[in-house]
């Protein structure tokens, strides 16, 4: 009763003391939003006040809210470029903050064009670390006796690079994996992993996921949780152990380690950790060599209670293979972060992944909001359009994020859009709707990445009967011929190869899709002919596994890769074509009439 009586939250009785005061905190930063946002951008503005960025806007010191509106642009990541390029070339003077730029924090590199440079500060670490420290106190309300087990997470690190000036540049992941707050954080019973510091440590993949992989099946009775970054990573970790089982059955059998893991660290603390088990290696071989790989992670790691991994935006189209994998076990999605600002939580993380909202917490950063209304004209530098304060929102609406961070990013446009779905306290919830960039085009008709997905998840369902879903998907604008028409290559888990889909059937998949898609792309099929028929195109088993490998073998992160939803790099369109195994085209026009605006 003492613990609870420090908490008089709606969240829940806390786990243990340092829980409550976590909790606390939740309250305390999400009861007194507005407060909270001032206190922070006074505090940015203060800190930063002599940057040559902010003396460029005149704002003279101001720390208020309306002055800073009026004077500080929103800006992209293109116009800061000049400003980053000087910071990585060695400019030490205050450009954008007034504390030293620490490192630059990488973006994924599947967005459009190069990889972002998001320059960062020492203290942002422990920010980040902060928002980290509240997850498992929150988790712990909805699952009970995670303190009696370990967590199997396939975590990496990539290899890091330096900008001219000598600064490091690395993902945020990378950067965080490396830190002291990671590296010597103090043991925490709730937030025990089976992979020892020196295997996620390791810059070759390869030696990274053997081992790590290795230490789960030697724990395997131990595991309460199983999770990596995104959907897709946990996924390559299941591939991999379909690749490689038997080795690592042969090691454990045997206690020595496989020779192809040659990095010292990871082979001294391996010693320590692998033993002969001749039971357990003759268990792996029983689960690995059978065909059905159907609830495999339930079956290897018995007492799995969840899913740690990210199920939203792109990676919701994970969600069916998860589910095969694990028997559906809940996907929890605990945190809504990118490499500029961490943003927020998710307060009831064991909900659906399609009804998932993050809390923002108001002391990450200082947030505003553009209201998002894609049939608004654009706006101009001269007429900017008012942006809203975290307390002023409507649920019900969608906004971009634009956010003001302590490392010195001003009114910065992050691309994501967000829906707000209500609000605990007085702090929005937000579900993450989709990134802002269009993905097809071959005219008029625009198609966003929620779309693509929608239209894919209806044409799924005609796979249903044959027992079969998409695994993988990527698109391009074919504009070559004329009219330019949509290709959607997709990758196919063919349960019963006898009973596989037929050619007619994946001719409807394309029309369904383009029964789905918007009314301004049926418009173009069918009374401007200005669209060709959609065209799927299936492609054998593992290439998009190659696709990753290609992606990671020019500099992504393994931690951070996301399958691009479209592509037009030349040697990613020959290695996808080259293994098409067939082709299928819309039979038929979608329905369109002119009274139709959906």
């Amino acid at each position: 009763m003492a613990i609870e009586s420090l908490l008089s939250s709606r969240l829940g009785p806390p786990a243990c003391e340092k829980d409550a005061k976590a909790l606390q905190f939740i309250e305390d930063m999400t009861a007194n939003v507005d407060l909270v946002q001032e206190r922070v951008l006074k505090e940015i503005l203060t800190s930063n006040a002599e940057t040559e960025y902010l003396q460029k806007y005149h704002l003279n010191g101001a720390t208020d809210r309306d002055s800073f509106k009026s004077k500080i642009p929103m800006v992209t990541y293109e116009d800061l470029q000049p400003e980053i390029q000087r910071i990585a070339n060695g400019d030490k003077s205050p450009i954008l903050s007034s504390h030293p730029i620490s490192e630059f924090l990488t973006s994924s590199g599947t967005s459009a064009g190069e990889r972002k440079l998001m320059p960062t500060i020492e203290e942002e670490m422990d920010r980040r670390q902060l928002l980290y420290s509240l997850l498992m106190p929150v988790m712990n309300l909805y699952v009970p006796g995670l303190d009696k087990g370990k967590g199997l997470y396939f975590y990496f690190i990539k290899a890091e690079a330096k900008t001219p000036g000598g600064l490091v540049a690395r993902p945020v992941l990378t950067s965080y994996y490396k830190s002291k707050q990671f590296k010597t954080r103090p043991y925490d019973p709730y937030n025990v992993i089976t992979s020892p510091n020196e295997t996620i440590l390791c810059v070759d993949s390869f030696q990274s996921m053997y081992s790590q992989m290795l230490c789960g099946l030697i724990m395997r009775e131990e595991v309460l949780r199983v999770g990596a970054v995104f959907a897709s990573g946990l996924l390559r970790a299941i591939r991999f152990l379909q690749l490689n089982w038997k080795e690592l059955a042969n090691d454990i059998s045997t206690g020595s380690l496989n020779p192809k893991v040659t990095n010292p660290s990871i082979r001294e603390c391996m010693a320590k950790i692998l033993k002969p088990n001749q039971e357990l290696a003759e268990f792996i071989t029983k689960e690995c060599s059978d065909e059905n790989w159907e609830r495999i992670i339930t079956r290897i790691w018995p007492n799995t209670k969840y899913l740690d991994v990210i199920v939203t935006g792109a990676m919701a189209q994970y969600i069916p293979t998860l589910d095969y994998y694990s028997g559906g076990l809940p996907k929890p999605c605990t945190m809504y972060a990118s490499s500029e600002c961490f943003f927020g939580l998710n307060l009831r993380p064991m909900s659906k992944p399609s009804e998932v909202s993050y809390t923002m917490m108001p002391n990450m950063g200082y947030f505003e909001f553009l209201p998002h209304d894609p049939s608004a004209p654009a706006f101009s530098r001269e007429s900017p359009p008012r942006l809203l304060d975290l307390a002023d929102l409507e649920v019900g609406k969608e906004y971009e994020l634009v956010i003001t961070t302590y490392s010195g990013l001003n009114r910065y446009r992050v691309g994501d859009i967000l829906l707000v779905t209500g609000f605990y306290n007085k702090a929005p919830q937000f579900r993450f709707v989709r990134r802002k960039n269009v993905l097809l085009s071959i005219e008029s008709d625009k198609t966003d990445e929620a779309e693509l997905q929608k239209a894919i998840e209806n044409a799924s369902l005609l796979l249903r009967e044959f027992n079969t879903s998409v695994v993988e998907y990527t698109s391009y604008a074919d504009t070559k011929i004329i009219p330019g028409h949509y290709v959607i290559y997709w990758e196919l888990l063919v349960k019963d190869p006898a009973n596989s889909p037929t050619e007619e059937v994946l001719n409807q998949c394309c029309l369904a899709m383009e029964e789905s898609l918007n009314s301004v792309y049926r418009q173009s099929r069918v009374a401007d002919n200005s669209i060709g028929p959609l065209e799927i195109r299936v492609v054998k088993n593992g290439t998009f596994e190659e696709l990753m490998d290609y992606a990671i073998s020019r500099g992504a992160s393994i931690n951070q890769y996301k399958v691009p939803r479209c592509v037009s790099f030349t040697p990613i369109m020959e290695l996808l074509d080259f293994r098409v195994v067939s082709k299928h085209f819309s039979p038929s026009a979608p329905h369109w009439t002119p009274e139709r605006h959906s």
